[in-house]
């Protein structure tokens, strides 16, 4: 079993090495001509219909789903908290996991207040469990180590129909996710233009196809395991280009979009009792190094990307705050700040 702790280590011997590192970024005017996001792959020839196969009630009024995916040939648990009144029709707020898929427990439902934060909102929050180093997109290639990654199809395409069927669900449609997942949104939305009404991106570097971003795919992807060349194949290949939503931002003008992140420096969560630590040195410490030099890096990508944003003219809330480290006591804050943005696009 892979340990969680030595697999943060490798990722912050390198996240820190970039971060030391001049960054070498592609000005937008040089970018070369695009093609649109990876296609999602087909469903696999002969396999039934994406359904639910199970299940599991959890506490409160929230259930596991077990969701047979025929696009990526197996069972994905996804948890689900119904809205407050679960009989009437309520949008969706999609919710993604980190680098560890989330099957460890880092995930929005074991590491945030969700179910007393929506315990009177009219509105399903969907959080899907597995994807650990996959950026939730299709890839190309079947992987030795993380198996067949099809996750835009099943996002997109496999899973929304089973949810609104079953969650009487209006049609409209909001979608966040944390540090890794903080670029898969928007990759996400790309592919499927009217989808999402709002996005929302924590903790997260967009930018993936110059050199930093290269290599910090790089790093996310192999921490887990598996081999980047099997998602977009080698760093030339079109197809990192083609999923580089800061290559693309254009295309999301249209969508309420929220972007945050800390800087880094130590604030008021990141403290002996803070969420999660449980008065443990060794977690506070990896805390407030481990998350300290990730949410650096991701300061400067939100800043970037903000920046991007404003040339294009494309609304967006986009906020650096002024401390906080890469954990989840942030981002339940961030969520927390984000909804009535989300809920506004939501209820248009």
């Amino acid at each position: 079993m892979r340990h969680p702790h030595r697999t943060n280590r490798i990722v912050l011997a390198a996240v820190a090495a970039l971060v030391l590192a001049p960054a070498t970024l592609v000005p937008a005017a040089a970018a070369p001509v695009l093609r649109g996001p990876q296609a999602p792959a087909p469903a696999l020839p002969g396999a039934a219909q994406a359904r639910i196969a199970g299940v599991r009630t959890l506490a409160g009024r929230a259930v596991e789903l077990t969701v047979h995916s025929p696009a990526m040939g197996r069972d994905i648990p996804v948890r689900v908290l119904p809205a407050a009144d679960p009989a009437a029709p309520a949008p969706v707020l999609y919710l993604l996991n980190g680098i560890t898929g989330g099957g460890d427990g880092g995930n929005w439902f074991d590491r945030t207040d969700i179910a007393e934060f929506f315990a009177t909102e009219q509105v399903t929050v969907v959080n899907p469990i597995g994807g650990a180093g996959s950026y939730f997109t299709d890839w190309r290639a079947d992987d030795p180590a993380l198996g067949r990654q099809r996750w835009t199809t099943f996002l997109t395409q496999e899973l929304p129909p089973l949810i609104d069927t079953r969650f009487h669900g209006t049609g409209a449609a909001a979608l966040a996710g944390v540090s890794m997942a903080a670029a898969s949104v928007f990759q996400l939305a790309l592919t499927a233009p009217g989808r999402y009404r709002a996005l929302g991106s924590y903790s997260g570097c967009v930018r993936t196809s110059d050199p930093q971003g290269r290599a910090v795919v790089e790093l996310v992807v192999r921490s887990n395991g598996g081999d980047p060349r099997n998602m977009w194949g080698p760093p030339q290949d079109p197809a990192w280009a083609a999923n580089d939503p800061f290559l693309h931002a254009a295309k999301l003008r249209g969508s309420a979009l929220y972007v945050s992140s800390g800087t880094g420096a130590p604030g008021p969560l990141d403290t002996m009792d803070g969420p999660g630590i449980r008065h443990r040195p060794g977690k506070l410490i990896d805390q407030l190094v481990l998350g300290g030099v990730l949410e650096t890096v991701a300061a400067g990508c939100t800043a970037r990307l903000g920046e991007r944003l404003r040339e294009l003219g494309i609304p967006a809330t986009v906020a650096v705050r002024p401390e906080g480290t890469h954990s989840w006591g942030y981002w339940q804050r961030e969520l927390h700040e984000s909804w009535p943005v989300f809920a506004a696009a939501l209820r248009g």
